[in-house]
Parts: C-alpha cells; structure tokens; sequence
C-alpha cells in the first residue's frame, strides 16, 4: 500500500502542471507582443516572427515534456492499483439500489464537484448531464412533494445556477482565511447571518472575531520592542473595544482571558494564556467551523455525501464479500428488506441516525416497527408490545407495571 501511495503522490504533484500553465502563459505573451510589434510596424514582420519561431517552440516542447510526465505517472498509478486489486473481486452487481436513481447520483456527483471548488468540471458535468438531475423533495403548502409537480427546466437550472455562485463565494472566503490570513470577508459574512446562526447556537462570529483580535495582537508580541509594539497592541485594544460590544453577555469568560493577556505581552509563552494565542490549529478549526456553518445554511451536510457513501463503502467491502461467501457456500439468501445482513462497525462520525433495538425481540426498530414507550418509561418495539399485551392490560417486562397498549407513545429517533 506504500508504493501505491508513493506512485498516488506523484501523480497528484505532476498533475497540477503549474510550471505548464506558466509555459503556457509565457506564449500568449509572445504572441501578442509579437502582435503589438507588427501593429506598430508592419515593415518588421518577418524579423519578429523569425524572433518568435524558436522561443514559441521551446515552451511548445517544454508542455509536451510535461504532460508525457503526467500521462507516465498515470500509467504507473494504473498498474499499480491493478497489481494491488486484482485479486479481490467486488460484490455482485444483481441487487443494484441506485440503479434506478440516476438522477440523485448525477446530482451528488454535482455537488461533490462544487464542494471541492471544481467549478468548471461541475459547469461541464452540468451541461452534459442536464435533465438527469433530481432536486431535493421540499414539502410544499399543500403537504406535496415539489417533486410531485412540474419543476420546469428553468427552476432547476436557477436552483444549480445558485448553489454555484454560493460555493464559489465560500471557497473565495476561505482563500481569504487559509492562505491570505484575512479574516474580514468571513467576518462580514457571519454579520450577514448572524440571525440565522445564533438561532443553530454557533460561536462562529464570535470566533472569528476573537481570532482576528488574537493576529492583531500577535502582531504586537512578533515585532518586538519599540512603537510598532505598542501601536499593534493598541490595535488590537481598539478592535475589542469596537467589535465585542456585543458579545458580553455570552461571551465575557472568554473576552475576560482576551484582556487578561495584555499584562503578559512581552512574556506570552510562560502565560495562562499560552494556549490562546500559540494555538497552532486555530486557522484551520475556524475554517472548518465557517465551511460546516456555510453548508449548514445551504441546508447540506458539512461533508460530501457522496464522499461520506464512498468511504462508508470501502469501510463496508470487505465484511460484505466475505457474507457473500458464506452465502454462496451455503446456498442461503438474505431476504428482509432495508437492513443490512450482518453489523458494519462504522466510526461515530459517520452515524447520523439514533437507532434502537428492542430488549424482547433484540432487533432494530424500523418505521414499520417503531419504538413504543409505556408509562412506566420503559420502551419496546411495537410487534413485541402487541405480542406481549394481546390487546389487552400487561405488566411490563422490566418493571411491576401495568399498562394498556393504547397508553403507549411512540419514540421518534
């Protein structure tokens, strides 16, 4: 798995061609000065264009160069993930769920492209997908489904038309954050929505601010002695004042600490302090917290789903090739329905729904079959109640308790 990594790392830094780009950039220019130069004197135009004849072609042969690069590292890459798989089969294709779902794989794929930043593949896909895709059902006023009535051509394509300039918007903040250490776009955006992120409970604003005030008071602590020391640390004085007036309430333990700090400015690594302001992963987390938020007001998951499926996937492989073994040996097939054959040990991140199993029966709850709550507080699945009480008053399994079926509540997860 090393070498396939190894052979992965080098496709991935062959392929982003920036020395190409730059070649090619660098003939554009030479054509249009060369152009510029025959316009202001038609008389030199065979001398610049016999000037121009060896320059074009050394950067022409420097981009072959460079994608017969990429194109053998792709071929390498190839091998070895053949080498590496060739002799694990993948499950049978006959019970396919998605194969009728066309439409919502076309658009997470959409959707995976723009969350990655990859505008113009998403753009390409869109047009050579168009008339695929399956917008998200919303109820309407009347209880139907959007999708129950016409969604025109037009609603859709306004509907993808703003999903990308949202992204596009996103990853232009993040630019800001990550690589231009400038907070302002990020701050101004959670300003613009502050309603809606104080109704999820989010700390991004405040977050961001302290964050900011934390930069400007590095500032300080970094240009060492003399006025721009002092200046900086008035800087960031002066940002508190002005910016978290209206964050006391909420916020005043921490802002406490922000102002606490300033008695330790010259001394800032020996301080209480210390893990505010030398946070090394600080951009990073309010980046992550802005890139959840974002999504979550675009009413999507912070991650990709279809990265989310991929991944749960591999997880899910191996353990399912090797039930499909046993179940071929045995000549045996799984028939319940919505339920997977045997348990997936997902990590916690990737279990977004509560689940239940009843302690009679000791299965999972479904819709058909959801959780019943008694009044004693003691819960059972809804086919285990019935059986138990037979319609009639029963004493709970697990306590002296006696109820009537028609007492019990069902739970929703």
């Amino acid at each position: 798995m090393d070498a396939l990594q190894a052979e992965h790392d080098k496709v991935w830094k062959k392929s982003q061609l920036s020395k190409t780009a730059d070649q090619a950039q660098e003939i554009i220019d030479a054509l249009q000065n060369a152009r510029d130069t025959i316009a202001d004197d038609p008389n030199s135009t065979q001398i610049t264009l016999a000037k121009l004849q060896n320059p074009v072609k050394a950067s022409f042969d420097g981009i072959i160069s460079s994608l017969q690069d990429v194109n053998r590292g792709h071929v390498k890459y190839t091998k070895g993930l053949d080498k590496l798989f060739k002799d694990k089969p993948l499950p049978s294709s006959e019970i396919d769920a998605l194969s009728a779902e066309s439409g919502l794989v076309n658009r997470a794929i959409y959707l995976h492209l723009l969350r990655e930043g990859l505008f113009l593949v998403a753009s390409a896909f869109n047009r050579e997908a168009a008339g695929t895709f399956q917008e998200p059902q919303k109820k309407t006023a009347s209880g139907r489904s959007e999708n129950d009535m016409d969604i025109t051509a037009d609603v859709q394509a306004k509907h993808r038309a703003e999903m990308e300039e949202s992204f596009a918007e996103m990853y232009y903040i993040l630019h800001e954050l990550k690589d231009r250490r400038n907070l302002t776009p990020a701050i101004e955006w959670a300003r613009q929505n502050s309603k809606e992120l104080e109704n999820r409970g989010s700390n991004l604003e405040f977050e961001l601010c302290r964050l900011q005030f934390v930069h400007l008071y590095q500032t300080a602590t970094d240009s060492g002695k003399g006025n721009d020391h002092y200046s900086s640390q008035s800087r960031a004085l002066a940002y508190a004042r002005t910016e978290f007036q209206g964050f006391y309430k909420r916020y005043l333990f921490e802002i406490q600490q922000l102002m606490g700090a300033m008695a330790y400015a010259s001394n800032l690594e020996e301080s209480p302090y210390r893990h505010i302001f030398h946070d090394t992963t600080a951009w990073e987390a309010v980046a992550a917290t802005f890139t959840r938020e974002f999504c979550s007001l675009l009413e999507l998951s912070a991650d990709s789903p279809l990265y989310v499926a991929a991944t749960a996937g591999a997880i899910a492989l191996p353990t399912l090739l090797k039930f499909q073994k046993i179940q071929q040996s045995k000549r045996t097939e799984w028939t319940t329905a919505n339920e997977l054959p045997v348990e997936i040990p997902l990590p916690p991140s990737y279990q977004f729904h509560s689940i239940f199993v009843c302690p009679v029966s000791k299965e999972q709850t479904t819709d058909e079959n959801p959780p019943m709550m008694m009044p004693c507080g003691h819960v059972l699945a809804n086919e285990s109640l019935k059986r138990i009480s037979k319609g009639n008053r029963f004493k709970c399994p697990y306590c002296p308790g006696e109820s009537h079926p028609k007492e019990a509540k069902k739970v929703f997860l």
